[in-house]
């Protein structure tokens, strides 16, 4: 018989990327009592990795619980980015309600929308939080309104209309439940979770029903599996089958080895747990986001929505340039394989291929952005290796059409820069589907547009709105094929040959385009050290020195002014790079070179392709 656990919340926060979600887990947290008087807590306390706490984006759904008055409430931090959006559609299986963020100046975004449409699809209970009312531009009443027109415009249930909201900030650690209530604490966020967001609810007498969501790993145990006890209650070292809604044919015996529970920032170790506890259990190594964990006289399979497929790839390779294994620790195909692979470990949304080459794995992810991150992580990691140009996957249906990955572009503009905007992405084969006023000054745009029109974009998009645009995309299903897309206007600025850079040759190369390089930087022949504002890649000599005379000394140099070298991000670089270029990267530099080094073999793949 089915009952409900009163003592126990399950939540998730979602919203819009930098709309304060992990700060207001970080408010939650220190007005529950977990941290002791005297400790020293870093901001945004949950986003653990370091490129998170960069980037002040979470990449990864984290797992955290408190207790208030008797209740343990699971708290659930999730992602805001379209990229990692596998990430959210998971992990809100474990829970029975959401806190919806929503900044109350931006208002209602692209990812707002798309996070709660999967939230009212699975029926869960909302709870809104219009966030940082301290801003001195926000506009909460009108924030409010917009929330409501989203829930109407995504179908929401009378009860899912009928949420309450709340006023809060984050940063300064209170919420309240009308604009004219005092700015105290989290209480009132705290009660009207309790309150509002329904106990989970399951069989206690039932055979054992656990579904994973989401997957731990750690060097010591392995892989960890973090889940909801639907029904029963599950035990360390209980025998359990594994079962899987897609793969109707696995049956896998196990034995839970360690069972914990989240206590604050913390696991700490139980002996076991019942319906809608959220645990985690290690000592179960090919455990994987789906399986459900069961009693071998009851094996039923909970259902559950297969994962976003990867619509980007890109070549890892081991870098063979002229400066290769000078910089990094791990060089060989065998790290870049066993690195590449254990990132499966955690990455649901990741796909990891061998090619026909041994040195070359072909990596397939949801964005431009998830790539990134990965390729961030192992260069701080000590590995040197090379990439390819991002690609977008194809596929083809029944009649044999060509489909491509669609993407809707959220475009919002100050009005003077919209002309330039719409030129640049209707080039890249996007369709205006609405252009409406959005805060203020900016106009917001609507493209349906092939994600490889986005590829390479995201930089140009920064310069084209001098930095004041913000561009949000989600993806939009497959659609015919668009036609052909050249991806760069310019060429590329090669040495001409292996040397140090000297002032004397970059001053003369300086004239043909944008540099990247300084004076004294090593460089190969083949290398790209600069941008051609053309479109036709120019080979230049800037290892070259003034010849001396007896009437020329050699200080004249010193006169020669340089302009400063344009330095690229590592995003920028995959940006800029062309389908016949390569990245090469180290954890001290990022050089971007031709796949071809030798100028003449070049010249010849080149008319081999025309011809």
């Amino acid at each position: 018989m089915k009952m409900k656990r009163e003592d126990v919340r399950n939540v998730a926060i979602i919203a819009h990327v930098d709309h304060g979600k992990t700060t207001l887990v970080d408010a939650l947290l220190r007005q529950s009592g977990i941290f002791r008087e005297n400790q020293e807590v870093v901001d945004r306390v949950m986003d653990s990795n370091d490129i998170e706490r960069e980037r002040g984006i979470t990449i990864l759904s984290k797992n955290t619980a408190v207790n208030y008055n008797g209740t343990k409430i699971n708290i659930i931090d999730t992602p805001g980015h379209a990229d990692f959006g596998g990430e959210v559609e998971r992990v809100l299986k474990m829970v029975n309600g959401v806190i919806l963020v929503v900044d109350a100046y931006e208002g209602v975004m692209p990812q707002t929308k798309f996070v709660l449409r999967k939230a009212l699809e699975l029926g869960l209970s909302v709870v809104t939080c219009i966030n940082k009312i301290d801003r001195p531009e926000a506009r909460p009443d009108e924030v409010e309104e917009e929330v409501l027109e989203l829930l109407m415009d995504l179908d929401a249930t009378e009860e899912q209309l009928d949420c309450p909201f709340l006023y809060a900030s984050a940063k300064s650690g209170f919420a309240k439940k009308s604009l004219e209530d005092p700015e105290n604490d989290m209480s009132p966020l705290f009660q009207t979770i309790i309150d509002h967001i329904p106990a989970p609810e399951g069989d206690p007498d039932a055979s054992t029903q656990l579904l994973i969501s989401t997957i731990d790993y750690n060097e010591y145990v392995g892989r960890i599996g973090v889940g909801k006890v639907e029904n029963g209650v599950i035990r360390v070292n209980q025998d359990c089958v594994i079962v899987n809604h897609h793969d109707p044919d696995k049956f896998r015996k196990v034995k839970v080895g360690k069972l914990y529970e989240y206590e604050g920032l913390n696991k700490a170790e139980v002996t076991e747990a019942g319906i809608g506890a959220i645990v985690a259990i290690s000592g179960i190594s090919d455990i994987h986001i789906g399986d459900t964990l069961c009693t071998a006289d009851h094996p039923e399979a909970i259902p559950f929505q297969k994962i976003s497929e990867p619509t980007i790839a890109m070549n890892f390779m081991v870098n063979d340039s002229p400066l290769a294994g000078q910089e990094g620790k791990y060089i060989t195909s065998r790290h870049i394989r066993e690195r590449l692979f254990r990132e499966l470990n955690t990455d649901v949304s990741l796909r990891v291929e061998e090619t026909e080459s041994p040195d070359c794995f072909k990596v397939s992810g949801r964005g431009e952005l998830h790539l990134s991150v990965l390729i961030e992580n192992m260069r701080r990691e000590g590995f040197e290796f090379a990439v390819s140009k991002a690609e977008v996957l194809y596929q083809y249906d029944e009649r044999n059409t060509k489909l491509e990955p669609m993407e809707i572009a959220f475009v919002d503009v100050p009005e003077e820069f919209t002309g330039a905007v719409i030129q640049k992405l209707t080039s890249r084969k996007g369709e205006l589907q609405g252009m409406s006023p959005a805060n203020g000054a900016y106009t917001r745009l609507e493209f349906s547009i092939p994600a490889r029109g986005l590829i390479g974009y995201r930089g140009e998009f920064m310069t084209d709105t001098k930095g004041n645009g913000i561009l949000n995309t989600s993806f939009d299903g497959y659609a015919p094929y668009k036609g052909d897309l050249y991806y760069r206007k310019t060429g590329s600025l090669i040495a001409y040959e292996s040397g140090e850079s000297i002032t004397y040759g970059l001053y003369n190369a300086q004239e043909r385009g944008t540099l990247f390089i300084g004076a004294g930087v090593k460089v190969y022949a083949g290398m790209v050290v600069g941008q051609n504002p053309k479109a036709e890649d120019i080979e230049i000599n800037i290892c070259k020195t003034k010849k001396l005379t007896n009437t020329r000394s050699s200080g004249a140099d010193d006169a020669l002014k340089l302009t400063t070298p344009k330095e690229m991000s590592l995003e920028q670089c995959l940006d800029f790079i062309d389908t016949d270029e390569l990245l090469e990267i180290t954890p001290v530099s990022l050089r971007i070179r031709k796949k071809v080094l030798d100028p003449t073999m070049r010249k010849r793949s080149v008319i081999k392709k025309t011809q």
